[in-house]
């Protein structure tokens, strides 16, 4: 981490990354599922204590405080993560695996407006970028992650691109917060955290930008799950206008979102394509569904009563 954003780290934070550290030392690792499985596996009766690390840490389970090592349970105190509940305690951050990263995020379940989203939609999200890092033949130079969160792109970025000067932009605090302390975590030194809307708070244009905005239509409008629009695709559409302007001459934007599939419709695509018909007929655009059928559940839910499926679904597009 670079010397002024280390001086931006609290006590906590510190406590936080001494944290993760000791429990990668322990071997530490954990697969963030869905909401909706997380619910199923823990309400399993065998499963309503932790037992391990990652009942912990990742399943975000109640825990007697016997169970864990006396330096695990004096950092979760220091880094004040640790809140009582009837005959035990729970961790108020999660820590998931990456690959090789280990990332803080906010909790199971993730009901708060400002909470710090990772799961299935993540790991998308990076496979996506890697896959398009290793096609790329010029190096990354400067990149933004629009919407961070947790700093995965951001992170998968300056991990292929060491000399690149790399955004996390978002508008929430505590996001931008857990991007500083993942990074110190994987040692990562060319990410720079930034408030920013949209783009709004970078003044720069870019070889590569990324994003993985909230594709849901969400009626507590949480800001990590809400997209806005019928199905929720307002937000990503803004970010594509948002970025075609931004993009250097070969600069790619890479969206990573979902789409409601209504009657065989792509909303998202339709709503994009005013935007995409707009650009110069020298730029290249590919559009691909990376999974047909996501977030299945949410299709009991009112907003979704006229919808066939929810798609991931990755939008290219390159300046030329």
């Amino acid at each position: 981490m670079r010397p002024n954003q280390q001086d931006l780290l609290s006590t906590q934070d510190h406590a936080l990354i001494r944290l993760a550290d000791a429990l990668r030392s322990q071997g530490y690792q954990f697969v963030t599922s869905t909401p909706a499985t997380h619910s199923r596996v823990n309400a399993r009766p065998q499963n309503a204590w932790a037992s391990d690390l990652s009942g912990v840490f990742g399943w975000s389970r109640p825990f007697r405080e016997s169970l864990l090592p006396s330096e695990i349970l004096r950092l979760m105190h220091e880094a004040e993560i640790i809140a009582p509940v009837t005959g035990g305690f729970t961790s108020t951050l999660r820590l998931s695996s990456l690959g090789d990263l280990l990332l803080w995020h906010a909790a199971f379940p993730t009901t708060d407006a400002d909470a710090v989203f990772f799961g299935p939609d993540t790991y998308r999200f990076a496979q996506a970028i890697d896959s398009y890092l290793k096609l790329r033949r010029a190096p990354v130079q400067r990149a933004m992650d629009i919407g961070s969160g947790t700093g995965a792109g951001a992170l998968r970025i300056a991990l292929a691109n060491p000399h690149a000067k790399v955004w996390a932009g978002d508008i929430n605090a505590q996001a931008l917060r857990l991007v500083r302390i993942n990074a110190h975590i994987a040692k990562i030194e060319n990410v720079h955290p930034s408030h920013s809307n949209m783009l709004d708070g970078v003044h720069d244009d870019f070889d590569l930008i990324v994003a993985n905005p909230p594709y849901l239509n969400d009626s507590l409008k949480r800001s990590y799950r809400h997209g806005g629009g019928s199905h929720g695709q307002e937000l990503a559409v803004a970010m594509l206008e948002a970025s075609v302007p931004r993009l250097r001459n070969k600069g790619t934007l890479l969206l990573y979102t979902g789409s409601t599939i209504v009657d065989g419709l792509d909303t998202f695509r339709s709503s994009a394509e005013p935007i995409l018909h707009s650009l110069p007929p020298t730029w290249h655009t590919s559009y691909r569904e990376l999974d047909p059928d996501v977030f299945g559940e949410e299709l009991d839910n009112p907003a979704y009563e006229d919808a066939d499926r929810i798609a991931a679904v990755v939008l290219q597009v390159t300046a030329a």
